[in-house]
């Protein structure tokens, strides 16, 4: 089988990296891929928001399985526009049509999803531009801190919590007035603050029936101990320590087969991975928001903690033949560091040769910011995120150690990560 996934970050260099060892697998083409993805199958330069170049590429290689990694062709309605090609009507796609995939794109359609099939979640209100007086007037009513979400994609930064009520309505000011994150912020969510722990679950559906895919938590702050702006993702880790049997049997009874119920009944036809974001209240799973996609970083703590082929999963996904159950699973803890560039989340220079020491091609290094430089030819950083280095432990303190020491093993100039992974679960 010929496969294609889309995408160029470490969601789709650990995607990549799974499909290989499929027995199924003739040709694995990754587009536009990274330096990490050439590694495992044959890079294809091409813009996966021209609709039309992404559906000659897969006429031209024979596709058959179609897997995207981003949210923005999905959002975009890039599944619709294949399935409505001649071209490109019978290829098998995992990833929702562009309602399906609105879960993701307006976090307002999503709260309405939760609220309209009694999924627990932050109670909220919606504003837009011409409510910025009635916005002001609704933080006034509530109590610190104080979340306010863009409503459409921000890549991962749209959300703010304030501690003052003046940080929140300057962030009202910013978002809707002066179009912080352009049309994204359009439309804002005030929500309900809660107090938890997070972690992220994942599912294969093919709209009737799911998979569950191991679960993971990421850490999405810039700085030491959850201070400073939100990134990304600075690093995961796989299995959730309090995810114990237990709160999944809640989170699958209240929250995922709930979802997958509310598809059905509102003719939504979803065929794709659905992440949620959860947050533990109580011993208590609610929904902080739903991604029609892996995540990044955690694809790259879940996809080493598959412990059989993938594949048929995907084909059962995209063809509709998929079967409720749990994929299994690597025992061990995965964890993953995330090296980023200098200023990120901010502002930050690009170029920066990369060296990597005593770390020969079966470690998992995912890349998610590198290019190779065309006059050097050498691996230099391209993004915020430069690389997610994944490595196995016996638990939490041990995965860690050996990626952080493998971390070592990789340096450019301005190289940032965070040193306290993992500590709030130990």
């Amino acid at each position: 089988m010929n496969v294609l996934i889309l995408g160029s970050g470490g969601r789709e260099n650990a995607l990549a990296w799974k499909i290989a060892q499929s027995p199924l697998l003739n040709e694995l083409f990754i587009s536009p891929g990274n330096p990490g993805t050439v590694k495992i199958g044959k890079n294809i330069p091409l813009n996966i928001m021209d609709f039309k170049q992404v559906e000659a590429t897969i006429f031209e290689h024979q596709i058959e399985l179609l897997v995207i990694g981003p949210e923005a062709p999905l959002v975009g309605g890039l599944t619709d526009f294949l399935k409505n090609s001649k071209k490109t009507c019978n290829l098998m796609i995992v990833g929702p049509g562009a309602m399906g995939a609105q879960l993701e794109g307006s976090k307002d359609f999503a709260k309405a999803f939760m609220m309209r099939h009694h999924i627990p979640t932050a109670a909220y209100k919606t504003f837009n531009i011409d409510q910025f007086t009635e916005a002001v007037d609704y933080i006034n009513t509530l109590h610190p801190p104080y979340v306010i979400k863009a409503d459409g994609l921000a890549a991962g930064k749209g959300v703010i919590i304030c501690s003052e009520v003046q940080e929140a309505k300057n962030t009202l000011d910013d978002m809707l007035l002066k179009g912080r994150y352009g049309k994204a912020s359009g439309k804002v969510i005030i929500e309900q603050f809660l107090d938890g722990i997070e972690l992220s679950v994942f599912v294969m559906t093919d709209g009737k029936h799911y998979c569950l895919l191991p679960e993971a938590k990421d850490y999405k702050r810039i700085g030491e101990y959850d201070t400073g702006p939100n990134t990304g993702g600075m690093g995961a880790i796989s299995p959730v320590p309090f995810a114990d049997e237990s709160f999944m049997k809640k989170v699958i009874s209240q929250i995922i087969e709930p979802t997958i119920n509310g598809l059905l009944a509102d003719n939504i036809d979803y065929k794709g991975f659905i992440f949620f974001g959860l947050i533990n209240v109580n011993n208590n799973p609610m929904v902080i928001e739903y991604n029609a996609r892996m995540g990044d970083p955690e694809t790259e703590v879940v996809m080493p903690r598959i412990a059989e082929d993938i594949l048929p999963f995907l084909i059962e996904t995209a063809s509709g033949t998929l079967k409720n159950g749990v994929i299994k699973t690597d025992p061990r803890y995965a964890a993953t560091v995330m090296m980023v560039s200098k200023g990120y989340p901010g502002d930050y220079e690009t170029g920066k040769l990369i060296t990597m020491k005593k770390l020969d091609s079966t470690e998992m290094v995912f890349h998610a910011g590198t290019t190779i430089h065309p006059a050097s030819e050498q691996l230099v950083t391209a993004g915020g995120r430069v690389m997610a280095v994944t490595a196995y432990g016996k638990n939490v303190k041990n995965a860690f150690c050996e990626a952080y020491r493998k971390a070592n093993c990789i340096t450019f100039e301005g190289a940032y990560y965070r040193s306290d992974l993992g500590k709030d679960l130990i």
